[in-house]
C-alpha cells in the first residue's frame, strides 16, 4: 500500500497492436479501479526486448500504448501511467531480487518453456529471469492487487514467494500481492481457432481484431470467422466458434448471452457475424477518434509522460531504498 487506498499494478507489453480482447478483457475494466486504488499502469517495454526489436518501432509502439490508455479512459491525472524504461528501479530491484530466487523455480515457468520454443535461436537470460522483474515491477508499488489472466497467475505466484522469502529474512518489506478479483472482462478467442486466446502475435491476421483496425477489415474478419455446421445459434461450448462471437457481441452491447441467444433464435450465422462486426465497430470508433485527437496533441502526451514518470519515480525510490538499506548496500551522502 502506497498511499491510503490500496495499491494496483498492471502492465501490457509495447509490441505489437492490441486486439480486442485485450481491450474486452483488461484496458476497458481499469478505467474505473483508481476510484478504489491507487493504480499503477505500466508500458512494460523492457520486458518488450527479450525478443530483439527495431528500436524505432519500439519507440513508436511504446507511445502509441500509452496513448492507448488514456483514450481508452484512463486520467493520466488520476492514474500513473508511464513507461518503465523510465523508472530504473525496476532493473534494480529485479538484480535484487535475482539473488533471492531459485534457478529451479524459474526452470518450471510454462512462458519461459513456451518462449524458448519460438525463440530457440535467441534463449536469453533476460527471458529467463522474466518472472523476476515482473515480481519487482509489482512489488517496487506495494501493490495489494494485480489483475492477471490465467497464463500470468503462475508468475504472481512466484513474486508471492519472492515477497515471502525476503521479508522472512528481513521483516516486513514488501505487500504480498493478491489476483484482482474485481470486475472480469470477456475472454475473448481467436475468429480462426476458438480454441486459442486471442493473441496480438498470432500469425493469422484474420484472427485477431486489433484496436485500430477500420470498419471494413472489421467487418470482413468478422465475416470469416469460424463458425460450425450446426446451423443453431446457442450457447454452449460444443460450438466454440458461436459462443465466442456470442460473447464478442455481449461485451460490446452490454447483453447478457441468454439475451443474445433469444435475438438471434431463428436466425442464420451471416446475420450472427454481420451484427456483432458492427457492435465492434461501435466500440471501437470513439477509441480510434479519441486516439486520433491524443496524438496531435503532442504536448499533452509529453506533459503526461514526464508527470507520470516523475510520480512512479518517487513511489518505487521509497521502496528500492529501503529494501538496498535492508540488504546493506551503504547509505547515500546527501
Amino acid at each position: 500500500m502506497i498511499g491510503e487506498k490500496k495499491s494496483l499494478f498492471s502492465g501490457m507489453q509495447a509490441t505489437g497492436n492490441l486486439t480486442l480482447g485485450n481491450y474486452l478483457g483488461a484496458l476497458r475494466n481499469w478505467v474505473t479501479l483508481n476510484e478504489e486504488y491507487e493504480c499503477f499502469y505500466c508500458v512494460v517495454d523492457e520486458h518488450s526486448i527479450t525478443i530483439r526489436q527495431d528500436p524505432a518501432v519500439l519507440r513508436k509502439r511504446a507511445r502509441a500504448l500509452l496513448t492507448l490508455y488514456i483514450a481508452a479512459g484512463l486520467d493520466p491525472e488520476k492514474n500513473c501511467i508511464y513507461y518503465q524504461s523510465h523508472v530504473s528501479a525496476h532493473a534494480e530491484l529485479a538484480w535484487i531480487l535475482n539473488c533471492f530466487t531459485y534457478m529451479g523455480e524459474l526452470n518450471r515457468m510454462t512462458q519461459f518453456k513456451d518462449k524458448a520454443a519460438k525463440h530457440a535461436d535467441n534463449i536469453n537470460a533476460g527471458l529467463f529471469t522474466y518472472p523476476v522483474l515482473m515480481a519487482a515491477d509489482i512489488l517496487l508499488f506495494q501493490a495489494d492487487v494485480v489483475p492477471v489472466g490465467i497464463d500470468q497467475m503462475q508468475h504472481l505466484e512466484i513474486t508471492r514467494d519472492i515477497a515471502q522469502r525476503f521479508n522472512g529474512i528481513y521483516g516486513d518489506v514488501f505487500t504480498i500481492p493478491e489476483a484482482y478479483l474485481g470486475k472480469v472482462g470477456a475472454k475473448i478467442m481467436s475468429l480462426q481457432d476458438p480454441t486459442k486466446k486471442m493473441s496480438k502475435s498470432d500469425e493469422n491476421a484474420n484472427a485477431s481484431i486489433y484496436l485500430m483496425d477500420d470498419p471494413d477489415t472489421v467487418m470482413r474478419k468478422c465475416k470469416r470467422a469460424v463458425t460450425d455446421s450446426e446451423a443453431q445459434i446457442l450457447y454452449r461450448d460444443e460450438q466454440p466458434g458461436v459462443k465466442n462471437l456470442l460473447d464478442i457481441y455481449c461485451a460490446c452491447t452490454g447483453k447478457t448471452a441468454d439475451e443474445a441467444v433469444k435475438e438471434f433464435d431463428g436466425k442464420g450465422y451471416g446475420e450472427l457475424k454481420t451484427a456483432v462486426g458492427e457492435s465492434v465497430v461501435a466500440v471501437l470508433k470513439p477509441l480510434q477518434d479519441e486516439v486520433a485527437r491524443l496524438e496531435k496533441d503532442k504536448a499533452y502526451i509529453d506533459n503526461a509522460i514526464k508527470t507520470n514518470a516523475e510520480k512512479a519515480n518517487y513511489a518505487a525510490t521509497k521502496t528500492l531504498r529501503k529494501v538496498q538499506k535492508k540488504v546493506g548496500f551503504p547509505e547515500r551522502i546527501r
